[in-house]
């Protein structure tokens, strides 16, 4: 037997400690060198963890939704066993005992989730079909087995304290909640890493911040006009679209350069000033809020800027984004006008002390030169803070943007 450890990734040294997902290979299943047996959750990223060697999986040192750390052993691959040849520790057991061995949530396709499990224990059910990840069983199965059965089979509720331990293994996402259960129902699921840490860096930026927010309205007939005289022609040649991202970036860098205080950030008592400019850009992912930084923005290009943007929201939708992309930034861009939001305050992304909120570009009446006229307009929003940044500052940064958009040959001569 020649066993062959698996380790958690070495992290980063912000991190601490993370979360195993769900494992994809039970003990005795074959795996293929670097396929995926699990996913690792941090408070920034999701890991992926391969086999080091082919063979088959003897063992789980830690079960799904454990807490783990840099190269922590959690697994073991024999590489000389073959599939089926590694036994469970319940298979030592007498034939004959088998049957309480196993657990009462199980069923022939999967292992019952923590909520589905209570339920099935409450209720005396001992077998329902799972329609989950890899054939879980969850609350909605438990519930439609509920309705499907006469009331007079449901056999008596069995103690809670006689139902077996189930692993607890953290939901990449939450399961929506059945309103077939009750007229008031409720599902407690536990946050993920990643959303326990945007809640502490948000209500951390509130407390040590003394956040204010500065508005104005910009035309973004000229940006919308030049988009799309030259879209045809910048897809074709950089074989990525050309969006509003990449204006909105170019006139944030032109204002940060003019009021430099707006990139600059608190450490203690003193004021760092950053001479480069590294731009945040929220972006809503499966598991929650990331913020993948353009490195150097003012030196990349409108076509540099949209291939930068467009691979971060595939990253993010594929929970690819590296430590490395969600580190650092001086000033952040979130653009709630996505979903449909028409004004907002954001929350500075500490320690950073601004932050640029974008919003839905709608027609609306507008006065030029004493005449009502229609325009699309959109509401920026830039939130601060006053610790550093005076209102003029901040005013006057959000107007440089206001006048770069509403004149976007200026982004082109850097004036």
């Amino acid at each position: 037997m020649a066993i062959v450890e698996v380790k958690v990734p070495q992290l980063s040294e912000s991190v601490a400690e993370a979360t195993l997902l769900q494992w994809k290979k039970q003990p005795g299943e074959a795996v293929a060198i670097d396929e995926i047996l699990i996913e690792i959750e941090t408070d920034k990223v999701v890991l992926e963890v391969p086999a080091p060697a082919a063979g088959v999986l003897a063992a789980h040192v830690v079960a799904g939704g454990g807490t783990v750390v840099s190269d922590q052993v959690i697994a073991t691959i024999d590489t000389e066993a073959k599939a089926g040849a590694v036994a469970a520790p319940a298979a030592a057991a007498p034939a004959a005992a088998a049957p309480a061995a196993a657990p009462a949530t199980a069923s022939a396709a999967g292992v019952a989730m923590p909520a589905a499990a209570k339920m099935m224990a409450d209720n005396g059910l001992t077998a329902v079909p799972g329609t989950g990840k890899d054939g879980r069983i969850t609350k909605g199965d438990v519930i439609h087995a509920l309705e499907a059965k006469p009331a007079a089979a449901v056999a008596a509720p069995v103690p809670v304290a006689a139902a077996p331990a189930v692993a607890k293994p953290l939901p990449a996402v939450a399961a929506p909640v059945s309103t077939k259960l009750s007229d008031r129902p409720e599902q407690r699921v536990p946050m993920s890493r990643l959303r326990a840490r945007v809640a502490e860096r948000l209500l951390q930026s509130q407390a040590t911040n003394a956040i204010l927010t500065t508005f104005n309205e910009v035309n973004m007939a000229p940006v919308m006009e030049m988009r799309k005289k030259f879209q045809e022609k910048f897809e074709k040649e950089h074989g990525v679209k050309l969006g509003f991202m990449s204006f909105f970036v170019k006139a944030a860098v032109a204002a940060l350069k003019k009021y430099p205080v707006l990139n600059a950030s608190v450490d203690g008592n003193d004021i760092v000033y950053h001479g480069y400019f590294d731009i945040g850009i929220a972006v809503g992912s499966p598991r929650g809020l990331v913020v993948p930084i353009i490195r150097n923005a003012d030196q990349l290009s409108f076509a540099e800027i949209e291939k930068t943007i467009a691979s971060f929201g595939q990253k993010a939708k594929d929970g690819k984004l590296s430590i490395e992309e969600l580190s650092g930034g001086t000033f952040s861009i979130s653009n709630g006008g996505t979903f449909g939001s028409m004004l907002s305050t954001p929350i500075i992304n500490p320690p950073q002390s601004a932050i640029l909120g974008v919003h839905a570009t709608k027609d609306r009446a507008v006065v030029e030169n004493g005449q009502i006229v229609i325009r699309p307009i959109n509401y920026l929003a830039m939130s601060y803070d006053h610790r550093i940044i005076d209102g003029r500052e901040a005013v006057l940064g959000l107007v440089t943007m206001k006048e770069a958009l509403e004149d976007p040959a200026r982004l082109l001569f850097d004036i």
